[in-house]
Formats: structure tokens, C-alpha cells, sequence
């Protein structure tokens, strides 16, 4: 890569830093995760930490090309957390745990959930692409709080959503739902009965030399009793406070297992097959796989390749891969529209 060209893209993305405050604050002084929600009690359930700067890290051939500001530092991940949830869905299939997830979720008999007829037929790929309708209210948070939600206007709190619609069956609508993928995360601890960031840790960060510093926050009401024991359900973003808090560092490695097939230092700690189903496209978005964005007609990132894919959260956060280039960049804190414009400058330097 032209050392020319990554300098460019640094300065880019320095130049393009996202307008979210770093507090966390909207104009309106409310945390930037509810800004978008009618003010309510209990609107934001789980911890806040203050942002860092914009910084990133550049991976070619698995070795660091680049790397800029603190990278070290477990800051808010918001939805990135969604492909780790993922990830955690593939492990509980190597296990045994879930034995196909065009499975129904209810006929696990996990808790009462599943049991309405409405969602009664979602199975655990509906829930996976986004597409289950699953009707209820979690810890709080009724499934309507995300209907309408239009996610190309949300980055600041400008999206009109929470109007209450009329549902749809199971497996025939998409729409980015932060309280069916929570919904998602509880069924997920009730098959390990383990909390996942236990499962993730052990199975998955630990064996990739990730730092100890990360953490995966809870609600502070999301908790469940599990073969007599209290544990945590963890939430698949930042919506209402909480989630993934990690390093850039450790979202590069992530990164890196997931383009390498899942085999870190020759033992498989994802299956291929696994990877692979992840980044099949939703025959209803095809620019979504099991909670990765993929980069279907290069509508995602229209400076890469259509075979990239991505980790994304609010912020912006973004872990993207490039398997044509044996790439991996991994960005905080950018301006949402400005994304694409570091990405071309990236691509840009590649020499060959």
C-alpha cells in the first residue's frame, strides 16, 4: 500500500470525525441512543461511556499497515455488537445447541417468548436477518418502539419511527429492530446457559490474544434466571445505553478471524460453513446477511468491491473486510457520510 495514500485516508478520516458529541448527547441534552424516541421514564436502561477520538487501524495480509489515535481503548461498539451475536448463533450450532436455524425458536422450549400464534413460526434465521416480527415487549422496550425506523436518517435522531403498524408474518417484512435482536441475545444465553460474553471470551477473544478490557454491558433490569443461577442478557447495540464496549484492536482481530474462515493459528474457532450462511444475502435485503452488511450492487460502499462486508454500529463504528485485497479496516468514530470517502482513499493505496 502507498504510504502516501493510507496518510491521505488518516488525514480524511481526522478531518470527517463524527458529530455525535462525545459525551453522548444530543442538542437536546438526552443521551443520543433514545434522541430519536419520545422522552419516557427509563428511556435509556443501561450504562453510558464518553467516546473517544477518531482512530483506526489498517490490516493488510493480517500484518498492521496503519494505525491512528487510541486504539486501545474499549469504547461503545452500538450495533457492531449485532455480528458478534451472530457469531455467538454460529458456536451454539458447532455445539449442538441449535440443530438448524431454520428451526422455530418456540419449539426449543426456551421461555414463554415464542408461544403466541403470531410468534409462534419465527424461527432463528428470521430472527438472524431481521425479519421475524417478533411481537412483545423486552426489558421494558415494546417492539413498536422500532417500527418504521429508517436507519439512513437515525444517525442524529432524525428518523421518524415508533409509529405502530400492522404486523406482518413471520419472515415477510425486514426492518432493524433493536428489541427483537435483544430478543435474540436472550434466547441465545437460554440455549448456553451461560452469560455470552463468558461464551464469546472463552471461545472466541481469549484464543485471539484480545485484550481483557473488553466488556459487554447488560440493562440494568436485563437479568434471568438460569438453572437457578441470575444472569445477565446482554443487548445487540447501545440503543438504550450498555453493550459492546471494546478496542479497536480487538474489533481487528475479530475481523481478521472472520476473513481468515474462522481458524486462528490452525484450530477452527468459527466453522467456514458458518462464515459463509453469515454473508449469504436476505432474499428481502439483500444488503444484509445475519446481522453483517454486505456490500450487495456496492450499495453499502460504492468505493469497494461488491464482495466486502461489514460489522457496522451507529457513530460511526465500522469493522470492514475485504477479502479481495486480504483487507481489514477497522474505523471509529467517522462521519456516517464520509465512510465511503475513507474507504476509497484506503482502496486507493493498494499497489497490488
Amino acid at each position: 500500500m502507498r504510504a502516501e495514500g493510507v496518510a491521505a485516508a488518516i488525514a480524511y478520516h481526522r478531518a470527517h470525525e463524527s458529530a455525535w458529541r462525545r459525551d453522548f448527547l444530543a442538542e437536546s441534552g438526552r443521551y443520543i441512543g433514545v434522541a430519536d424516541e419520545p422522552p419516557a421514564l427509563d428511556d435509556v436502561l443501561g450504562p453510558v461511556l464518553p467516546r473517544g477520538g477518531p482512530n483506526g487501524l489498517i490490516l493488510r495480509g493480517g500484518s498492521v499497515v496503519a494505525e491512528w489515535g487510541d486504539t486501545q481503548r474499549a469504547d461503545m461498539s452500538f450495533s457492531v455488537a449485532k455480528s458478534y451475536l451472530a457469531t455467538l448463533a454460529g458456536l451454539a450450532l458447532m455445539r449442538g445447541l441449535i440443530r438448524d436455524i431454520d428451526d422455530r425458536v418456540g419449539d426449543y422450549a426456551l421461555d414463554d417468548g415464542f408461544d403466541s400464534p403470531h410468534n409462534r413460526p419465527i424461527t432463528w434465521r428470521h430472527l438472524l436477518q431481521q425479519t421475524s416480527e417478533w411481537q412483545g415487549t423486552l426489558w421494558g422496550k415494546p417492539d413498536s418502539i422500532d417500527h418504521n425506523r429508517d436507519l439512513g436518517k437515525s444517525e442524529l435522531g432524525a428518523s421518524e419511527k415508533g409509529r405502530p403498524r400492522p404486523l406482518r408474518p413471520p419472515g415477510t417484512l425486514w426492518e432493524y429492530n433493536d428489541v427483537r435482536v435483544n430478543r435474540l441475545s436472550l434466547s441465545l444465553l437460554r440455549v448456553f446457559r451461560r452469560p455470552l460474553p463468558d461464551v464469546l471470551r472463552e471461545a472466541i477473544m481469549d484464543p485471539l490474544d484480545a485484550s481483557p478490557h473488553w466488556e459487554w454491558r447488560p440493562y440494568r433490569n436485563a437479568w434471568v434466571e438460569v438453572n437457578g443461577v441470575r444472569m445477565p442478557s446482554v443487548p445487540g447495540g447501545s440503543h438504550w445505553g450498555g453493550g459492546l464496549w471494546m478496542s479497536t484492536r480487538d474489533h481487528a482481530r475479530f475481523g481478521l478471524l472472520i476473513q481468515r474462515g474462522g481458524a486462528w493459528r490452525g484450530k477452527e474457532l468459527l466453522a467456514r460453513a458458518w462464515i459463509e450462511e453469515m454473508l449469504r444475502p436476505c432474499p428481502l435485503n439483500p444488503e444484509y446477511g445475519l446481522l453483517w452488511w454486505l456490500n450487495t450492487g456496492r450499495r453499502q460502499f460504492p468505493s469497494a468491491p461488491e464482495s466486502c462486508y461489514a460489522a457496522r454500529g451507529a457513530g460511526s463504528n465500522v469493522v470492514f473486510v475485504d477479502p479481495e485485497h486480504d483487507l481489514i479496516a477497522v474505523v471509529r468514530w467517522i462521519d456516517k457520510a464520509s465512510l465511503d470517502g475513507f474507504l476509497g482513499l484506503v482502496l486507493d493505496s493498494v499497489t497490488g
